[in-house]
């Protein structure tokens, strides 16, 4: 039987031989990988840090449009963009492709425009308040 101090050697050599194996360990990244800059995302809550981070790139992602069914490719440098320039949230991802995007922009901008139209009707049919003078 092993004493409690011969025990926590054992685990530590253990560990320590676990973590040069690891440093050794080169992981390979693809090709077409973009650097991620962790100092340039927005600061959140969250316990867990994104792949991307822990890995120190962004990669390709695969997603299928939710409108259009349609199977499409997140490239690096969208993400790099999306995470980094226009702050997005590190825990969201693209969900539809380039035509849907922009069908879905144009959507909203047209009933923005139906909806500031019917206020604009709906003030100018009401009578002006007289002043108290």
């Amino acid at each position: 039987m092993k004493s409690n101090k011969q025990r926590r050697e054992e685990l530590k050599s253990k560990k320590l031989k676990r973590n040069i194996k690891r440093s050794n360990m080169v992981r390979s990244r693809p090709l077409n990988a973009v650097v991620c800059n962790p100092d340039l995302l927005t600061p959140n809550n969250s316990y867990g840090t994104p792949d991307f981070v822990r890995d120190g790139y962004y990669a390709d992602q695969k997603f299928t449009c939710v409108d259009c069914g349609k199977e499409e490719i997140w490239t690096p440098t969208q993400q790099k963009w999306w995470y980094e320039v226009a702050k997005g949230d590190t825990r969201t991802s693209a969900n539809r492709c380039r035509n849907c995007r922009r069908k879905e922009r144009e959507r909203k901008n047209e009933a923005r425009r139906v909806h500031l139209e019917g206020l604009q009707r709906k003030a100018a049919s009401r009578p002006a308040k007289p002043k108290n003078p």
